[in-house]
């Protein structure tokens, strides 16, 4: 018997409401049954903060954000904030039916094995954090670790997070190269002691191999894994023109205005 195909989307770099509403599409696609099982991997037009869908929008300093340029933009997903820069961002949308058990717990333990697959390629021997930790006060995501992240040694090396409709789930997250720790102390308001805290805490790829790896090795390592380890086999492939006109709709949910910096 062959294995199950799955649609695998590489995308360009996209404004970040964009790629949150392209996410989202690809779910409300996934549920309705008219699209595949699909793995996608993007990146950002520019270095672009998300906040949790119910995050508080205090917790991200907006006017730091529009001084430097970045993007900001709200995720169909939860959890705190996350700068996303020099990084490979993957994007999972999957249904019972295509061997994804149900509940939060045990689907991420199920998709993580091929991110920590795809880390192994690399070289980096991650596993699944064991427990909760972190500042309770921050709204950054890379100073909390929860059993759906992964670390190496002691330090946080990825995130994920998650949303369900119905019976598909979609989970996203990033495969970071490199951290600009003051960037992101200075955006999600830490201080010098959340500064610190992040630097110490946390892992990137070029923490733990000494360099950073190409993007395209990334790339080509996440794809190996997902294969392997979901025992699928990933046909490249584009959004259907109902996904399309689901992102386009959805795309003003996820947009965070600079007036919001006034709140």
């Amino acid at each position: 018997m062959s294995d199950p195909v799955w649609r695998l989307i590489i995308d360009g770099q996209q404004p970040g409401a964009a790629n949150m509403a392209i996410d989202r599409a690809m779910l409300a696609a996934r549920r309705e049954g008219s699209s595949p099982a699909t793995l996608r991997l993007y990146r950002w037009k520019c270095p672009t903060v998300t906040v949790g869908h119910f995050q508080r929008l205090e917790q991200v300093d907006l006017t730091a954000c529009a001084r430097r340029g970045f993007d900001v933009a709200r995720r169909p997903t939860g959890g705190r904030g996350v700068l996303h820069d020099d990084e490979l961002t993957y994007c999972v949308v999957a249904h019972v039916e295509d061997g994804v058990p149900r509940g939060v717990a045990a689907s991420y333990r199920h998709l993580s094995a091929a991110l920590a697959e795809a880390y192994r390629t690399l070289g980096v021997e991650a596993e699944l954090t064991q427990r909760s930790r972190g500042e309770s006060g921050s709204g950054a995501c890379y100073l909390h670790a929860t059993q759906a992240d992964l670390s190496v040694g002691a330090a946080k090396l990825s995130g994920s997070a998650q949303v369900w409709g119905g019976d598909a789930v979609l989970q996203h997250g990033s495969f970071v190269r490199t951290r600009d720790v003051e960037a992101e102390a200075e955006v999600f308001r830490l201080g010098k002691r959340g500064r610190d805290s992040l630097a110490s805490s946390t892992a990137t790829l070029a923490d733990a191999l000494g360099t950073a790896p190409s993007l395209d090795a990334v790339r080509d390592a996440v794809v190996e894994a997902f294969e392997r380890t979901m025992g699928v086999r990933l046909e490249p492939g584009v959004l259907t023109s109902e996904e399309s006109a689901h992102a386009a709709a959805f795309r003003p949910d996820h947009e965070v205005s600079r007036e919001s910096a006034n709140l």
